[in-house]
This record gives C-alpha cells, sequence and structure tokens, in this order.
C-alpha cells in the first residue's frame, strides 16, 4: 500500500489544520506576518536579530517568555516554544539562521499543544520563513534540540490554567525521585528526569535523587558515571538553596543503600542489585538499524504540477543530494527513519505549501504499520535557501 492510502491520525497531539484555501498564498503570509508583526513576545527588538536561545512558555494561549535561568528546564504538563539563532557565514556574506522547536510535555493539553505549533508558524513568518520547524515530544526529542541544553530537566507538573490545576503538596507529601543520566545524544550534556517514586524506577547505571521534603537522599548506581555523579551533586546543591536539610549521598554497594529502596517501597523480598529500567528520554541513536542493515533514505515529492496534488516517491536509497530537490516543488525525505525532513522550494504553490504538514503526519502514521513508534520520529520542516545544518548533513551521499 502506498503511503497516501488508508492513513489514520496520529496517536498523540492530534492538533486539526484549520481548511481554509488560502492557507500558504501570498495573501495567507502577509496575514500572518500581520498578526505576528502584533505578538509582543517577538517585538523585544531581539528576535530575529541576535544569535542566541530564546525560550517560551504557552500559558492560557499566550507566549511568555521563560526565563533565561531556567532554560533547560520543562514541565510535562506544557508546551514551550523554543528559539536558536545562529550566526551562518563570515563578513559581508554573514546572516542569522534560525531553528524552532515547539516542545509537547507528554501531558499537555490540545489547546497548549495547538497553541505552540500556530505560534511556531507565525514566529517563522515573523523571521521571514528563515527558519526551520522541528516538533519536539517529550519521550523522544531530536539530537538538535539535546544539543542545545547542557542540562535538560523534565518535571511533573505545569502551568496553572482553567484546564488543569496543579496542587501544591505539603511538606509531609512530598516524594520526588529525579534520575540522572547522560544524555542519550552524546556529548557531555545531562538529563534530569522526574520518574515515579518507587524502587521499579532505579537503574544500576544512573544516579537518582530523592527528594523528602525534610531530607534529600542521594543514590548512586554501582555503574553510574563520574559525569551523572557530578551533576546529582549540584541538583541537590541547587535544591538545598532555598531551604538548608540534610542530605545523604549513598553507593548502591553500601548496604545502608537499602534505605532508599525501602523508602520507595522496597522490602526482603527486593534484590540488592539488577535494577534496569529503560531511560524515559530516547533519541535517534538509540534507533535500532534497519533490519537489512542498508540506511535507505526516501525522497518523496509533493507537487501539483499535473493539475491534481500528488504525492510520489521519487528515489529509495544509500543516498539523497541537494540536486535531487526542484524549487517547484515540497519534498519529504525519509532519513532512514531517524528523522522526517520537509523541503519546501522556494517556487512551490499555495496547495503544495498548505498540505505538507497533513502530508507528513500520514506518512509517519503509515510507518506506525512496521515500526510502532514511528509517531516518536523526529519531524522538522526547512525552507529552500535556509537549510539547517541537520538537514544538510542528511542529504549528504
Amino acid at each position: 500500500m502506498p503511503p497516501n492510502v488508508g492513513l489514520v491520525h496520529p496517536k498523540e497531539y492530534d492538533i486539526k489544520d484549520s481548511n481554509v484555501e488560502l492557507i500558504g498564498s501570498d495573501i495567507d503570509h502577509r496575514v500572518k506576518y500581520t498578526s505576528a508583526s502584533a505578538e509582543p513576545a517577538w517585538n523585544d527588538g531581539r528576535v530575529g536579530r541576535e544569535a542566541g536561545l530564546r525560550v517560551w512558555r504557552i500559558e492560557q494561549f499566550q507566549v511568555v517568555a521563560w526565563p533565561a535561568e531556567r532554560h533547560g528546564q520543562f514541565y510535562d504538563g506544557d508546551s514551550y516554544i523554543v528559539l536558536h539563532s545562529y550566526q551562518v557565514g563570515q563578513g559581508g556574506n554573514s546572516k542569522l539562521g534560525h531553528d524552532i522547536f515547539f516542545w509537547l510535555g507528554a501531558h499537555t493539553t490540545q489547546d497548549e499543544a495547538g497553541t505552540a505549533a500556530y505560534k511556531t508558524v507565525e514566529l517563522d513568518e515573523f523571521l521571514r520563513g528563515a527558519a526551520a520547524q522541528h516538533r519536539e515530544v517529550q519521550r523522544a526529542p531530536s539530537d538538535e534540540f539535546l544539543a542545545l541544553f547542557p542540562t535538560l530537566s523534565i518535571r511533573s507538573g505545569g502551568v496553572r490554567s482553567g484546564f488543569r490545576h496543579v496542587e501544591e503538596p505539603t511538606k509531609e507529601e512530598i516524594t520526588t525521585l529525579l534520575r540522572v543520566f547522560t544524555n542519550p545524544a552524546g556529548g557531555r550534556g545531562v538529563v534530569v528526569y522526574e520518574v515515579e517514586p518507587t524502587w521499579r524506577s532505579l537503574d544500576d547505571g544512573d544516579v537518582f535523587v530523592l527528594d523528602k521534603g525534610d531530607k534529600i537522599w542521594v543514590w548512586q548506581g554501582k555503574d553510574c558515571s563520574p559525569m551523572e555523579k557530578a551533576k546529582a551533586a549540584q541538583v541537590v546543591h541547587d535544591m538545598t538553596l532555598a531551604k538548608h536539610i540534610d542530605v545523604e549521598v549513598l553507593a548502591q554497594a553500601e548496604a545502608r543503600s537499602r534505605r532508599v529502596v525501602e523508602m520507595l517501597g522496597g522490602d526482603d523480598e527486593t534484590p540488592r542489585e539488577g535494577f534496569r529500567q529503560c531511560r524515559p528520554l530516547t533519541s535517534s541513536h538509540d534507533r535500532p538499524p534497519p533490519s537489512s542493515g542498508v540506511k535507505t533514505k526516501r525522497l518523496f515529492r509533493l507537487s501539483d504540477a499535473s493539475g491534481q496534488l500528488q504525492f510520489d516517491l521519487v528515489k529509495d536509497g544509500p543516498g539523497v543530494s541537494k540536486g535531487d530537490l526542484d524549487p517547484n516543488d515540497v519534498f519529504l525525505l525519509d532519513d532512514a527513519g531517524q528523522a522526517v525532513w520537509v523541503w519546501e522550494g522556494q517556487g512551490a504553490s499555495h496547495a503544495e505549501r498548505s498540505r505538507w504538514l497533513q502530508v507528513a503526519r500520514r506518512y509517519i502514521n503509515w510507518l506506525q504499520s512496521t515500526q510502532d513508534d514511528a509517531y516518536l520520529v523526529p519531524l522538522a520542516k526547512v525552507n529552500d535557501g535556509y537549510e539547517s545544518k541537520a538537514f544538510l548533513k542528511a542529504i549528504q551521499v
């Protein structure tokens, strides 16, 4: 069955597009730019003009700046927009390149996710189409997103809103368990991830920080790395700045480390080691290679040159080059299951421009027939002439 037949809606974040005939047209772009130019979040004199990292959280349909000191900190009940602007070229040929990420927490509301997606498109319009747009799902962020933050922290909870009310626990009720592990994308990054406070969340290879309200316990798995130990120490330092409480560090090999297991519901039957729990966050590095062992890339063309909108496979092999792309159309690149890229040519029609997201979603859902977690595949869009480094790497032969 071809990828454009018999497809279903995505499993998560089923954000439906408005059925507006002029989406993608010159009129549509002008209307969106006018709206974007009135958005306070984009008009602080720095967005689109300075290199750097900017983060906003969606709060009751509004785009609210996230403090610089909290960059890298996210709540699983929220949606965020992240803008990374960087210098491209040198001297007189220098310009700013942009990556826009809309990050969707596992428990964000449909309204927040929809607002983040819409505002991402609006921000791209404000940047005159010079940005790459990335959809980021909490469980499987792209390598490009992970590389932005030396420390990525994901905690339970979210902004107070009419759709979700976050209760503040009393001191006696606090039992928070944080898992500290190295960034799955490599490098020297570390992830701090709040997990269910039970001994079944433990893993011999990581460090865990247990906050009981009146005391903090650090449990160091026997196979954890020095980097994870150091980061856990920093996390505990930050946690104790506002409250002076005792901290106890326990190595798994120590007999007294059983105290942490007991506080997490363990008993005499609970093993002393051999704790194994899949990490709650994956990257493309964790995806298994194709069963054939060959990294096949597939390139599809979305075109209405024939008078009807068609989605056709134009190349299937180990490599795709820039010469395979036609500026009069929109193309979808399946990078051997590691990511799905959409490339929009400068001369693409408004029908082609307006359908790219719908087609990309349907393609990813078609992949579900052979790959259960295909909906987690990173999805990004780039424009002709403003390709990101990651996309250019993906199309190298």
